[in-house]
């Protein structure tokens, strides 16, 4: 079996991928996807029986699946599963239709909407871009002062989709820490909690945040997995919070980071993943 992990920068999930492919006796090879050049709709054999898309860029990760997808060959994740985790919208209307609890989410399309939004929210709440990782842009708004200085910022941006539209989510009172779950198909390769560094409420590893596993619960074992199906399933990495009130999925990552959690758990992630990129290609 030949495998092609794609990426636009290479990390160490990427050598570790490649890496655990090789070990498994697949012919793997790592193509830096700024070099490609596509005539379309010519399949492109070179890329083998199946692809596992790791770009970090939206809009090269998007219309490089599409192409691919539509030169006939497999890729991990699909094209449909990409673009609604990569819209922070489309996800969250994905995990509602499936009944997955979520923080409670507005949308607005003006800023005069965003303010009435806010009032319905209350402060503080949560402001977020539609697209983006590693807690970029995403800002606690306290009061009606900073919200109405966010809008002026937002209403001066060239992005369209973020200039006049406003995705907001109530904020979440919680302990100083997230959950992170790397899913493959129906099962949890690894489970970690992302406790935040002094000073900063993100979560995010690339922020300094440290991971610790634990043993996830039945009740979130199932609020994870149903997250995972509802966005289509593959290789993802489904976000959760931990409020008194319950479990909150606030986020499901197409093209998943887990040095962090590999550095926490004896499990070996790459080759788990791996593992399932091949049985797909099987089945």
């Amino acid at each position: 079996m030949k495998l092609s992990i794609t990426f636009d920068r290479l990390r160490w999930e990427e050598k570790a991928l490649s890496d655990a492919a090789r070990s498994a006796g697949l012919e793997a090879s790592l193509v830096d996807a700024k070099g490609l050049v596509f005539e379309l709709p010519k399949k492109r054999p070179e890329f083998g029986d199946v692809v596992l898309q790791r770009c970090i860029s939206h809009y090269r990760s998007s219309l490089l699946t599409q192409t691919l997808e539509g030169s006939g060959l497999k890729v991990i994740n699909s094209f449909a599963v990409a673009e609604t985790c990569s819209n922070k919208l489309a996800t969250s209307i994905a995990l509602a239709k499936a009944g997955v609890p979520t923080p409670r989410t507005l949308l607005a399309l003006t800023p005069e909407g965003a303010e009435e939004a806010a009032e319905k929210l209350g402060f503080p709440l949560v402001l977020k871009p539609f697209t983006g990782s590693w807690g970029r842009m995403v800002t606690v708004v306290r009061d009606r002062s900073t919200l109405q200085s966010l809008i002026e910022f937002k209403e001066e941006l060239a992005n369209p989709q973020e200039q006049h539209m406003y995705y907001m989510q109530e904020y979440i009172k919680r302990p100083p820490r997230d959950i992170r779950a790397i899913v493959a198909g129906d099962s949890i390769i690894a489970c970690v909690h992302r406790i935040a560094p002094k000073g900063e409420w993100r979560t995010n590893v690339a922020r300094g945040a440290v991971s610790k596993a634990f043993k996830p619960d039945k009740e979130l074992k199932e609020i994870i997995l149903s997250a995972a199906e509802a966005v289509g399933g593959g290789i993802l990495g489904v976000d959760a919070m931990e409020p008194e009130s319950g479990y909150l999925v606030h986020e499901v990552n197409n093209t998943v980071e887990f040095k962090g959690a590999q550095s926490a758990v004896d499990a070996d992630i790459p080759g788990q993943l791996i593992k399932y990129v091949a049985q797909s290609v099987r089945n």
